[in-house]
């Protein structure tokens, strides 16, 4: 069974910064086979996607919401990903979740392990 717990989540003002961190962990889950990701869900609407990451770390492929402003990166060596959020634009409160799949990176939500969510809010 594969655990995904993010941390990190709050209420920031616009303008400012978050940074967002998964742990990934499971008896028999080898970590670096697994392609990671970010979503996002406000309430009442579709999770979407936010920001991706290869394997390896090598590839990253992000929303265009989130271009130059959010970076996605990874320690495989800690079973991490990070999901760092500069320059944030007011919105309400959101469930940014961590999510994996074998092998290859996808921006779709066809992942097969997910946390439970980390919840921002962000002031105007």
């Amino acid at each position: 069974q594969v655990q995904l717990v993010e941390s990190g989540g709050g209420l920031v003002q616009a303008g400012g910064s978050l940074r967002l961190s998964c742990a990934a962990s499971g008896r028999t889950f080898t970590f670096s086979r697994y392609a990671m990701a970010w979503f996002r869900q406000a309430p009442g609407k579709e999770r979407e996607f936010v920001a991706a990451i290869s394997r390896s770390g090598d590839r990253t492929d992000y929303a265009d919401s989130a271009k130059g402003r959010f970076t996605i990166s990874r320690d495989n060596a800690k079973n991490t990903i990070v999901l760092q959020m500069n320059s944030l634009e007011p919105e309400g409160p959101a469930g940014y979740y961590c999510a994996g799949r074998p092998w290859i990176v996808s921006t779709s939500n066809d992942y097969s392990y997910w946390g439970q969510g980390a919840q921002v809010t962000v002031s105007s």
